[in-house]
């Protein structure tokens, strides 16, 4: 289930505009993503019901009519051939923000409900409610939706500020470091961090190392980030396939993957200056030396890579 932050409700009689922020992780929820959602509910038959639901993520950019309307009609061009058009069965019309003619999907959503709310509503099945609205009211509240809603996406944005490792390998302008990692609650293993420098060159002050990947090979909750002090996509491993996580590591590292994950994660100057046969040139010995770590985690705790005492995030220090 998404971790979804506790509502900020914005009231427009007969309307109220809820704006939470959620964050999703890959292979538990739908996909990773990260980012907030923008419901327009009212009173429908004594129970609040969503009418429409804008959800404003990094990647998951889209609009819902009638999220809750059993009854809501499905339009689709005949030109498509047979569709069932009868109901949404209860799910509502998702219909997609394009990124590139949209823009900003936030500042899209306030946009579009200023211009044109009564006739989404009208759409969503929810005629009554549309001739009921007031317009002044609305845009009012707006302004208040597009302040939230922004405040939401930045500040409760889920990162995360890992240790460096303790063993590193320098590789051209990034680094790896290996960790031997401990949560609280006793998950943990093996971690291999992929760090590089952003804000200037080596011999400037205010230059900062930065992890773009992190690869958390844990016994139970396996998983890795792109950019975990960036858009922190997180992606858990399935299991059922992924065997052992920290040979599919090393597999994408020796498929030359690495520069290509850097760009996904939110760096893509410093993915272009990756050199991949420098990278190649280190993997033999990181891979030898992850695997003693590895093996020494099992003999003392018997999980790979899972050391005995609890190592806390460079951020809890």
């Amino acid at each position: 289930m998404a971790e979804i932050s506790q509502a900020v409700r914005i009231s427009a009689d007969p309307l109220t505009f809820v704006v939470k922020h959620q964050l999703w992780d890959g292979n538990v929820d739908d996909h990773c993503d990260q980012g907030v959602t923008i419901d327009v509910v009212a009173d429908v038959a004594g129970r609040e019901t969503s009418l429409l639901r804008f959800n404003c993520f990094d990647i998951e950019r889209s609009y819902v009519y009638g999220p809750e309307n059993p009854d809501l009609k499905i339009a689709a061009p005949a030109m498509l051939g047979e569709v069932d058009r009868t109901s949404s069965g209860g799910r509502g019309q998702l219909f997609r923000m394009d990124p590139i003619t949209d823009g900003n999907p936030i500042g899209w959503t306030v946009r579009t409900l200023a211009k044109s709310a009564a006739k989404m509503i009208d759409r969503a099945g929810y005629k009554d409610i549309a001739a009921r609205l007031d317009a002044a009211k609305i845009q009012a509240a707006l302004a208040d939706v597009d302040t939230v809603a922004r405040r939401l996406f930045g500040a409760m944005r889920n990162t995360v500020k890992h240790n460096r490792g303790t063993d590193i390998f320098e590789a051209g302008n990034i680094r790896f470091g290996l960790e031997m990692r401990r949560l609280p609650v006793g998950d943990g293993g093996l971690a291999i961090h992929v760090l590089g420098d952003v804000g200037g060159g080596t011999r400037k002050t205010y230059t900062e190392e930065t992890e773009l990947l992190a690869f958390d090979c844990f016994w139970d909750g396996a998983h890795y980030h792109y950019g975990p002090r960036n858009k922190n996509h997180r992606i858990y491993w399935d299991m059922t396939l992924v065997e052992d996580p920290l040979v599919w590591t090393f597999e994408q590292l020796e498929g030359r993957k690495i520069a290509a994950m850097i760009e996904r994660a939110g760096y893509p100057g410093i993915a272009a200056d990756v050199d991949l046969d420098k990278v190649a040139e280190i993997l033999p010995a990181m891979k030898k030396r992850a695997f003693e770590m590895w093996e020494l985690g099992e003999k003392l705790t018997g999980h790979k890579g899972l050391p005995l005492e609890v190592t806390p995030n460079m951020a809890a220090q």
